[in-house]
């Protein structure tokens, strides 16, 4: 079964019924959906823009990231052969000057962007704090399909580059208990790009998938590794294509690539108690909440390709053969990335689909 239809939004409601109802959002009458029916879907068979909302914004994602979201644009979204690909590209080139980076303009107008913090719609390079130098894709369907609790399934083969950040997440609809972290996040997938990165003894590149969930009453009290898991593998990632799994109830969140179980996050007490916030001087956001709070609410999809930022890809990893370019704490990490890009471009393969994040299709069923 598909479902695209604007205003739509799907509470999938854990329970003993056999059955649940979607809720009534204004356009059409509710309608009962029963354990295991397929309430989500799309193969790609073709650019659905009744389904996704493509990202249009400078904004970096809250981490300064290095890409530029420039709305559906076929230079960094393609299908091909029933496969959506996320490409990233050069701004440069699109502009075709490097010198625009330093000393350019993009405005982007307030009904086509969607993202204005960070200075997301409007932004002037300069030497030191220079446009966006790359471009990418990222999709979600925050005005077409939420849901609360199900299943989720994507097959999706991931991209191999230095600095190449893919992920497939969910973020909260309606922000029930406040702004980030409070009302939650789920990562069901992230991943970084490089072939040859290091923490310690640990491949953190392509050979690890890591899966998260932020939750906490403000944004420097995130009980995030509390719930966090990674799964390593030889060869990495990128070689061939994989299923990330989402199972979702009212008791539990489950994670697992390839149908093997990566992860747990019970309910348990209470994410309160589970991220050890009693002594943080800050009122519990899910005081009289469900234990399952802040995720007990409806979620939205996202899938994005994201490069760099000042915040996943830590000072402390080691890259070989080249380091990285930039310190998390530069203020032109931006600039850093760029000036080194003989050393990252070439990782990229530019040309092929090395560097594409490509997602063969995703499924949401009832629970």
């Amino acid at each position: 079964m598909k479902s695209a239809i604007l205003g739509i939004i799907l509470s999938l409601i854990s329970s003993n019924l056999a059955c649940t109802i979607t809720r009534l959002d204004g356009f059409l009458a509710p309608s009962t959906f029963c354990a295991g029916d397929l309430v989500f879907e799309d193969n790609f068979d073709f650019v659905d823009t009744s389904k996704w909302l493509f990202d249009n914004t400078l904004g970096g994602g809250g981490n300064w990231e290095f890409q530029w979201y420039p709305g559906y644009h076929n230079l960094n979204f393609q299908i091909r052969n029933g496969v959506a690909h996320f490409i990233p590209t050069l701004t440069s080139d699109y502009f075709g000057s490097e010198a625009f980076l330093s000393s350019g303009r993009i405005t982007i107008p307030p009904d086509q962007c969607t993202q204005a913090d960070w200075y997301g719609c409007d932004r002037t390079g300069t030497p030191d704090n220079i446009l966006n130098p790359t471009r990418s894709a990222r999709i979600d369907s925050r005005r077409s399909f939420g849901f609360r609790y199900g299943t989720v399934e994507f097959r999706a083969k991931m991209p191999l580059g230095d600095w190449l950040w893919p992920a497939i997440w969910f973020m909260p609809m309606h922000n029930v208990y406040g702004g980030w972290p409070r009302s939650g996040e789920i990562d069901l997938m992230e991943m970084r790009g490089n072939y040859n990165l290091w923490s310690g003894s640990t491949h953190v590149g392509v050979e690890q998938v890591g899966h998260t969930m932020h939750f906490g009453p403000q944004w420097d009290h995130n009980g995030w590794p509390t719930a966090h898991f990674t799964r390593n593998r030889t060869p990495g990632f990128d070689l061939d294509f994989h299923l990330y799994k989402l199972v979702w109830t009212d008791q539990h969140i489950q994670f697992y690539i390839d149908n093997q179980l990566t992860g747990t996050v019970s309910a348990g007490t209470g994410f309160w108690d589970r991220g050890g916030f009693h002594n943080s001087g800050h009122a519990n956001p899910w005081a009289g909440a469900s234990p399952m709070a802040p995720f007990d609410q409806e979620f939205y999809i996202i899938m994005n390709l994201a490069v760099g930022g000042t915040n996943y890809f830590s000072d402390y990893f080691v890259n070989l053969p080249n380091p990285k370019p930039w310190l998390n704490t530069s203020p032109r990490a931006a600039a850093d990335f760029w000036e080194h890009r003989h050393w990252w471009l070439p990782t990229w393969n530019m040309g092929t689909e090395q560097s594409h994040m490509q997602v063969d299709y995703v499924r949401v069923w009832a629970i």
